[in-house]
């Protein structure tokens, strides 16, 4: 079946001017433009379409949107699949979430009782959850399952307190990268040493006990592996190998 813009917006939801956009950028051609300039989309488009919307639900930009559904290996199954996986993990942390949220509300009216651990647990597993999809199958091969599950554990006996340092420090870490790389500061500058102690220190939230090789280890990985360099580079490039240098210079010489 065929459809004009304009029944393609009344089908779908998004704006006849949104697909022109889409057009415009490269994201969603139709499938073919008549003699008086308007669009018509056939069922490829339209399931394309459907692809954009599932991406964006789960927060792509328009631009890794369309590198994915234009790579030569993408497969339409396969990304269905992955939508499902993905949307099944959120509902089960929306479930999560209401639960903690009706706990809560117990405990404000003296139902129950409930500790302050518990009123956080549900974004600590956040974190040790995301770590582990991400990167947990190379952590493991890298350091050992013992390591690993010392600095998950570690995490999730966290205090408030500690864990409100722990995501602070993140947030120090990754703000202190992106100004020195903005303002041209050498990784073996003052300004390199201050951010190697604060990733030390932000790692000791995770670790037994530190370890200048594992330390020079984690940092090397953060370069090699796409993932690890984006979660540094999402807002200013050159920050991962910024606090590579910066580490490989200082961090055997702190006391």
């Amino acid at each position: 079946m065929e459809y004009s813009i304009n029944q393609l917006s009344k089908l779908s939801g998004v704006s006849a001017r949104t697909l022109r956009y889409y057009d415009e950028i490269g994201l969603l051609i139709p499938s073919r433009i008549n003699d008086a300039g308007y669009r018509f989309y056939g069922e490829n488009e339209v399931d394309m379409l459907q692809q954009i919307l599932f991406y964006k639900e789960r927060g792509l930009s328009l631009e890794k949107i369309r590198s994915i559904l234009y790579d030569e290996k993408f497969d339409m199954l396969s990304a269905l699949c992955e939508h499902l996986e993905e949307l099944e993990k959120q509902r089960k942390r929306l479930d999560k979430l209401i639960d903690t949220v009706k706990d809560t509300i117990s405990s404000v009216k003296g139902e129950i009782t409930m500790c302050d651990s518990e009123k956080f647990e549900i974004f600590k597993k956040d974190i040790v959850n995301e770590y582990n999809n991400l990167y947990g199958a190379e952590a493991r091969e890298k350091y050992g399952d013992e390591d690993v599950d010392i600095a998950m554990n570690k995490i999730l006996s966290i205090s408030e307190e500690g864990y409100e340092k722990f995501k602070n420090l993140g947030k120090k870490v990754k703000e202190a990268l992106k100004e020195a790389v903005i303002s041209g500061a050498e990784p073996e500058s003052e300004i390199g040493r201050s951010i190697t102690a604060l990733h030390k220190e932000w790692l000791g939230y995770s670790w037994k006990e530190y370890d200048i090789q594992k330390h020079k280890g984690v940092v090397s990985l953060y370069m090699n592996d796409e993932r690890f360099k984006k979660y540094y580079d999402a807002e200013q490039e050159g920050c991962a190998e910024f606090l590579l240098n910066a580490v490989m210079f200082w961090s055997g010489k702190f006391n």
